[in-house]
C-alpha cells in the first residue's frame, strides 16, 4: 500500500492544482512550497477579519472556509464558500490593502500561509515567473474572477438528534441513499472517534482517514450521538450543513445538545435544517410552524419513516436541485397547470416546492395534498360552478361567503404547512402595499385570499391587513418561489430549479374608436349578440385592472424563472370552465414539447 503523502506533498499538490500559480515551473513551486507554514483552524474560528491589515495571504489545503460581511444594520451577510486549492489573500498582501472581508473555518481546516517577509524573499528568488502569476492573481481578483480548481470535494452533513430517543440513524441512513442518486455517499457512523483531533493538539498531524473519505466521496453524512458530546462536536466542526432531527410528538423546545452546538463558533456560518419525522403510514404531517420557534432553521421538512421520496426532496433540497413549480392565475384558463403537471410527471421530473396566486393557489393547494389530477380538475369544475351571490355594492359586488363556505369544505382544516409537498400561495396585501407569501395558517384562507379579485371580492382579513387576488403586484409568483429555493443568507440567486407556467393571456382590450363612451345598454346587448363589437362589462375592467401589475412586469418575472411555459389557451373563455379537460390537453402537449427541448442535448451547427 503507497504511504500517505507528507505536508510537504499536500502542498505542492494544491499549487500544482492551482489555476494561477500551478502555471509556475517546477522549481519555482517547490521553493514557494518551501516557504509555506501549515496551520490548522478549528471549525468555526475567524481565519481574517475586515478591516485587518493584510500581512498573509494563504492556500487551502483542506477544509472549507465561509466569506462574510455585517452590514450597516448588523446583519449577518453570507457570501462564497472557499474550497480546498483556493488561494486567499495574494492582492491585500501585495497591494498592502486592507482585508475586505470576514473569513471563518466551516470546517476544521488547513492552511499553507505565507508571511509577507517570506514573500518578499520569495521575490528575489524568482522575480520573473512570481511578478508573472501574482499580477495575474490580481488581474483575477479585480475582475471578480474565481479561481477554483477542478478538483472534487465532497459536501459534509450531520444528522443531529434532538433527544435520545429521535431515529437519527434512520435519517442518516435515508439521506445517504437519497444523496447516491447525486454521486458517491458514505454514511459516517458515531462511532467512528479513533481520529485525531487537530485542536486539540493544535498542530497539524497530517492526511487523516477523514481526508481520504472525503477525496473519495461526493457527500459524507456524520451522525452525532447525544450520548458523545466530543463526537458530536467533532462532527458538527466538519459539516457544511446541520439536519436537526426531531420526532412529531415530541417536544419541540431547543434541547441540550442543540443548545451545545449554538454555542460553538461558527454556528450562524452554516446551513441549519429540521427534519420531523413521522410514522411511515401518517396521512399527513402535523403542523409545522411551531418547530420554527427559538430556531434559526432554512426549512422544516417533514418526513415519513423509510419513505424514499420524502428523503429524496431532502436531498434534492439539501444539494440545491429542487424544483420548484410557480403557477399563475388566469381563470378557467387555468386548467393548463393541470397539463403541464402531468407533463413533468411523465417525463420524470418531480415537484419538491409549488406556489401560486389565483387560480394557481386552489389548484396548486390540491396538488399538495397529494390529490390525483383527474381528481382536482372535477373538484375545481364542481367548485367553480357554484356561482356567487350579489350583495349591496358598498365593499364589493358579490359577498363571498359561498366560496369561503366550500373552499373550507374542500380543505377542511388542513393547515398550509400540513402537507408532504411543501406550498405556499400569495395575495396582494392592501394594507402594506406589498405581496404577502402565505405559507402558514388554514389552508382555505389562504386559497380564499388569493382568490378574492379586488372589488369583485370583499378582502380577506388578516391580522388587521386587507388581502386580495396577488394579480396585482405579481400574477405568477417567481420571486417568491426563487427565495424559498435558495440560501435565505447568501448573496447569490438560488439554487434549484423554477419552473413558472403563466396562462394570463395579453390580449388587447378596447372597443370601437367611434364611441364616445361605454354604453350599459350596448354592454347588455352584446352578452346576446354575436358578431357585434364587444363592450367590456365590470367583470372585464375588474379583472384586467387587477392584473395589470403582473402583466407589466412579466419581463422580469420571466427573467427570474429558469423555465417559462406559456400554453396557447388565449382561444379560451376567461370563465370556460366546462372545457377543463381540453384546456389541460392543451397544456399537456405544449409542456411534453417544451421539455423535450429541455432535455434534447445540445447539438453543434
Amino acid at each position: 500500500m503507497a504511504e500517505p503523502p507528507t505536508a510537504d506533498e499536500r502542498v505542492l499538490a494544491v499549487l500544482r492544482a492551482s489555476g494561477v500559480f500551478g502555471s509556475l515551473e517546477e522549481p519555482v513551486l517547490q521553493d514557494l512550497g518551501r516557504f509555506l507554514h501549515l496551520q490548522t483552524i478549528p471549525g468555526g474560528a475567524v481565519v481574517l477579519r475586515e478591516g485587518e491589515p493584510a500581512e498573509t495571504m494563504f492556500f487551502l489545503v483542506s477544509g472549507r472556509l465561509r466569506v462574510s460581511r455585517r452590514d450597516a444594520q448588523g446583519v449577518l451577510q453570507l457570501y462564497n464558500e472557499i474550497r480546498p486549492g483556493e488561494s486567499v489573500g495574494e492582492a491585500g498582501l501585495i497591494l498592502q490593502q486592507a482585508r475586505a472581508a470576514d473569513i471563518t473555518a466551516l470546517r476544521d481546516s488547513t492552511l499553507a500561509m505565507l508571511g509577507r517577509a517570506d514573500f518578499e524573499r520569495l521575490l528575489v528568488l524568482h522575480p520573473l515567473a512570481l511578478n508573472k502569476v501574482f499580477a495575474q492573481a490580481i488581474f483575477n481578483h479585480l475582475r471578480h474572477a474565481s479561481q477554483a480548481v477542478e478538483r472534487r470535494h465532497a459536501q459534509i452533513f450531520v444528522v443531529v438528534p434532538l433527544d435520545a430517543g429521535t431515529a437519527a440513524h434512520e435519517v442518516a441512513q435515508g439521506l445517504t441513499r437519497a444523496c447516491a442518486v447525486f454521486g458517491r455517499a458514505y454514511q459516517v457512523p458515531p462511532d467512528a472517534q479513533s481520529m485525531v483531533d487537530p485542536s486539540a493538539t493544535g498542530a497539524w498531524s497530517g492526511k487523516d482517514r477523514y481526508d481520504d473519505l472525503e477525496e473519495q466521496y461526493d457527500f459524507l453524512i456524520y451522525e452525532a450521538d447525544p450520548r458523545s458530546l466530543s463526537w458530536a462536536k467533532r462532527a458538527f466542526r466538519q459539516a457544511d450543513q446541520v439536519v436537526f432531527v426531531a420526532r412529531h410528538d415530541g417536544p419541540a423546545a431547543t434541547g441540550e445538545l442543540e443548545h451545545l452546538l449554538a454555542r460553538e463558533p461558527g454556528y450562524e456560518m452554516k446551513r441549519k435544517h429540521l427534519v420531523v419525522l413521522h410514522p411511515a403510514d401518517a396521512d399527513m404531517p402535523a403542523g409545522l410552524m411551531h418547530w420554527r420557534d427559538g430556531r434559526d432553521v432554512e426549512r422544516v421538512y417533514p418526513i415519513r419513516s423509510r419513505h424514499v421520496g420524502d428523503y429524496a426532496r431532502l436531498a434534492r433540497f439539501l444539494h440545491g436541485k429542487a424544483v420548484g413549480v410557480v403557477l399563475g392565475g388566469g381563470g378557467a384558463r387555468g386548467f393548463a397547470h393541470l397539463g403541464v403537471l402531468r407533463a413533468l410527471e411523465q417525463a420524470g421530473i418531480v415537484v419538491d416546492m409549488v406556489g401560486g396566486n389565483s387560480m394557481g393557489a386552489l389548484l396548486g393547494a390540491q396538488y399538495a395534498c397529494g390529490w390525483p389530477l383527474d381528481e382536482i380538475r372535477d373538484r375545481t369544475v364542481r367548485f367553480a360552478r357554484g356561482g356567487e351571490r350579489p350583495t349591496l355594492p358598498v365593499i364589493s359586488i358579490v359577498s363571498g361567503r359561498r366560496v369561503e363556505r366550500d373552499l373550507r369544505r374542500m380543505f377542511g382544516e388542513r393547515t398550509v404547512d400540513q402537507s408532504w409537498l411543501p406550498f405556499f400561495a400569495t395575495a396582494c396585501n392592501l394594507s402594506r402595499a406589498c405581496t404577502t407569501v402565505q405559507d402558514s395558517g388554514p389552508l382555505w384562507r389562504a386559497v380564499l385570499a388569493s382568490n378574492s379579485p379586488v372589488g369583485l371580492f370583499p378582502p380577506v382579513l388578516h391580522k388587521g391587513d386587507l388581502l386580495v387576488d396577488g394579480a396585482i403586484l405579481e400574477n405568477v409568483p417567481v420571486a417568491a418561489m426563487r427565495a424559498r429555493l435558495g440560501t435565505p443568507l447568501e448573496k447569490r440567486r438560488g439554487n434549484g430549479t423554477v419552473i413558472a407556467i403563466d396562462v394570463d393571456v395579453r390580449d388587447y382590450m378596447g372597443v370601437d374608436p367611434a364611441w364616445p363612451r361605454l354604453s350599459v345598454r350596448r354592454t347588455i346587448q352584446g352578452y346576446f349578440r354575436r358578431g357585434e363589437p364587444a363592450s367590456p362589462g365590470i367583470g372585464d375592467i375588474l379583472y384586467r385592472a387587477s392584473h395589470i401589475g403582473g402583466l407589466h412586469q412579466r419581463a422580469r418575472t420571466m427573467v427570474q424563472a429558469d423555465h417559462y411555459l406559456e400554453p396557447p389557451v388565449a382561444s379560451f373563455a376567461l370563465m370556460g370552465y366546462g372545457r377543463a379537460e381540453k384546456i389541460a390537453e392543451v397544456g399537456y402537449r405544449y409542456a411534453m414539447q417544451e421539455i423535450e427541448r429541455w432535455t434534447r442535448p445540445a447539438t453543434r451547427a
